[in-house]
Parts: structure tokens; sequence; C-alpha cells
């Protein structure tokens, strides 16, 4: 069975996305994207919601070709392109890049994944990663936490009928303040 992640940076008051979509304020710090990329290469799939999907593909497929991109940004470009992907949309009909629409039940092919022998998954996107967590699918939540407020936007966790327990199992700051909490889910 795959074990699926839920992480994303996101503002001090819990916002993956500042009014507007506003995500100026999620420059991470060079360690803070070391430390995404080398998530990027340990994960054997991600799963993208449509609006953060977008948001990658419109930039990650020529990332590394940019004349001023860092290697680091290479790197994550490259292993980006690579790396298998899921895209769960029923308002967009193509994708690219090493992935695979889902145009249906999201939640029904979150679990037919989860049960499949592999390597652990990725989820990303408030809206289908809302879902996975309303249905108890979420294994390890990972935050970013940046030293900003954003006052409202997108938030990182939904609504939810009952809580979850969760454990935390790793700490760390990083250069600017930022935090990177991650958690595992009580089963």
């Amino acid at each position: 069975m795959r074990k699926l992640i839920y992480g994303m940076n996101l503002t001090l008051d819990g916002y993956i996305a500042a009014p507007g979509d506003d995500i100026g304020w999620s420059v991470p710090s060079d360690e803070l994207f070391q430390f995404w990329s080398d998530r990027l290469e340990a994960t054997d799939l991600t799963l993208y919601g449509r609006k953060l999907w977008q948001t990658m593909s419109s930039y990650w497929p020529t990332g590394d070709q940019r004349p001023d991109a860092t290697p680091a940004e290479i790197e994550f470009a490259r292993r980006w392109r690579d790396m298998p992907k899921v895209v769960f949309s029923s308002t967009i009909d193509q994708v690219d890049w090493n992935t695979r629409l889902v145009t249906g039940d999201a939640v029904a092919e979150i679990t037919r994944l989860k049960a499949e022998d592999g390597g652990p998954m990725d989820i990303g996107g408030a809206t289908l990663a809302g879902a996975a967590m309303r249905a108890g699918l979420i294994d390890e939540y990972v935050l970013a936490t940046a030293p900003v407020l954003a006052g409202g936007g997108t938030p990182f966790f939904t609504a939810l009928d009952t809580w979850v327990n969760l454990t935390l199992v790793e700490t760390r700051t990083f250069p600017g303040g930022g935090l990177l909490t991650r958690y595992e889910t009580r089963r």
C-alpha cells in the first residue's frame, strides 16, 4: 500500500495562496527549495488538482532552460518533467509531461492508487487534498510555514467532520524564518 503525503508552502495563518491566488509570498529559501526537490526525487507519483497543475505546468517544463535558472531549479525541473503525475479535473481535456488526466471520482481513484504497490505519492492543491483529507486518505502532512500573514485566501486545511489525530515526526527551521513540520496520521 502506498503512502499519501500532502505538503505545501503556507502562511503562518494557514493559507497556501493569498486572496486572488497570490503566491508571491511563498518564494522558498535555497535550503527549503532543495528540501522540496529531494522530496520530489523520493516520490513515485504526484497527484495534482487543476489549479496547482496549471501553475506548475506553466513554469517547470522549461524551468531548466531559463538563462537565470539555478542548479537547484534545473534539477527540480528535470525531476518534475520525469515524475509520473496524475491531474484530477473536469474542466481541462489535455495534459502533458508524463501526466495522466482523471475526470471521474477523485476519491475513488486516489483510493485505488493507494492500494497499489509502490512508493509514496504526493498530493497537491487545496480542493483535491481537501477531498482526500475528508475521506481519511492522507497519511502524512508536510507544512512549510512562512513567516507571513495573508489574512485570507486558499486554506491549507479543509473543514472536517471529525478531528484527525497526528504525530509530529520532524521539525526544521530554514533561513528566513521558515519552519518545516511533518506529521503522520495516527490510525
